[in-house]
């Protein structure tokens, strides 16, 4: 893990990837990289990884990506997300979650994610828009 990548994932802790066995492996300048190793409770009841399971994949290297650019006093949300599933995952299969800002204003941003087996297949391709929230002064 990168020491950018380490410094995010203190940042912006989510138990989720915990709790699913995700690891960010890099993360900075508007890229992230998120790894999975599938395993049996991955899977779905036609013995396929669960779309759920790829879709956190994704998400989770979107907002990473989506994070490493944002000021230390901001924060963000995810606002849209759509994915396309194109081959099956199985467990035993490594995927890797690859995920960049392709387009952005002020505010929102545009972003993509492709996950890939190791034989380089790709298993499913993400989008999302997040939107940088307003940071609001307590008194």
């Amino acid at each position: 893990m990168t020491r950018a990548a380490k410094k995010i994932k203190r940042r912006f802790y989510a138990p989720v990837a915990n709790f699913i066995g995700m690891t960010l492996e890099s993360a900075e300048r508007g890229r992230s990289v998120v790894s999975l190793k599938a395993k049996c409770h991955h899977e779905n009841s036609v013995g396929t990884v669960h779309g759920g399971i790829l879709c956190d994949l994704s998400d989770a290297a979107m907002g990473y990506a989506f994070e490493s650019i944002l000021p230390q006093e901001r924060r963000g949300v995810t606002v849209e997300f759509k994915i396309n599933f194109l081959r099956p995952a199985c467990a035993g299969d490594q995927l890797c979650a690859k995920a960049w800002i392709l387009s952005h204003g002020k505010s929102m941003y545009y972003l993509e994610c492709e996950i890939r087996n190791a034989k380089r297949d790709l298993i499913a391709k993400a989008a999302c828009t997040c939107k940088i929230l307003s940071v609001r002064k307590v008194v």
